[in-house]
Parts: structure tokens; C-alpha cells; sequence
């Protein structure tokens, strides 16, 4: 059986290939190497993490919205709505689905940062 590297593989292996160059470039090209490795490393996670996140995302907008609809149909109705003043803090649901949203997002575009009530690293 042919078996090939999966695209969360390529990723790490090219990000750890480019912070492994970096101690040898000039601090210009160092921190363009470090902003790439971290960009490998997005699309990593959005690889991994972002198909469970937006099935998420788009229940929890289910749920506060009372209909289906794919993510961005109901992620655009949402705005509309928050626009439209239709929608405030005090809509029951609102902040939660908004906060899971983010937290969920933030583990695919800032994996070490550490939330209030978050547990320790």
C-alpha cells in the first residue's frame, strides 16, 4: 500500500525544518522564518481543528438563531442581527455561543493563550 504524509504532517515537518534554519539567518529574515513557522502552524491546527470548530460553531448558532443553515448563512444572519440591534447581550445564549466561538477559534489561532478560568498550562 502507497501511504503519504498527511497535510498536518507536511506542516510541523516544514515549521520544525524552519525554526531549525532560523538561529543561522539575520534577525530580518529570523523573524520572517519564525512568522512562517507560525503560519505553518495555523494551518496545521485549522486543518485538524477547524472542521470539528465550525460543526460546533454552526450548532451552537443553530441553537441561538432557531433554524439550519450552513455556518456562513447563519454566521451572516447573526451579524445582520447583532447590526439590527435584534440581538444584544441580553439575548439569552448570546454571550455563551459567542465566548465557545472564540475559545474555539483561539485554540486553532493561539494555542498557548490562557483565557480567564482557563486551567494552567
Amino acid at each position: 500500500m502507497i501511504t503519504h504524509p498527511k497535510a498536518q504532517e507536511l506542516t510541523t515537518a516544514v515549521a520544525r525544518w524552519i525554526d531549525e534554519l532560523r538561529p543561522d539567518l539575520d534577525p530580518r529574515n529570523a523573524f520572517l522564518a519564525r512568522v512562517s513557522a507560525n503560519v505553518l502552524g495555523v494551518i496545521g491546527r485549522e486543518l485538524t481543528l477547524g472542521p470539528a470548530a465550525q460543526a460546533a460553531a454552526t450548532e451552537r448558532l443553530t441553537v441561538l438563531l432557531d433554524y439550519r443553515g450552513t455556518f456562513e448563512e447563519l454566521n451572516a444572519d447573526l451579524c445582520r442581527r447583532l447590526r439590527a440591534g435584534e440581538m444584544t447581550v441580553e439575548t439569552p445564549g448570546l454571550l455563551a455561543a459567542l465566548k465557545a466561538n472564540v475559545l474555539d477559534q483561539l485554540a486553532i489561532d493561539q494555542p498557548n493563550y490562557r483565557h480567564e478560568g482557563s486551567a494552567p498550562p
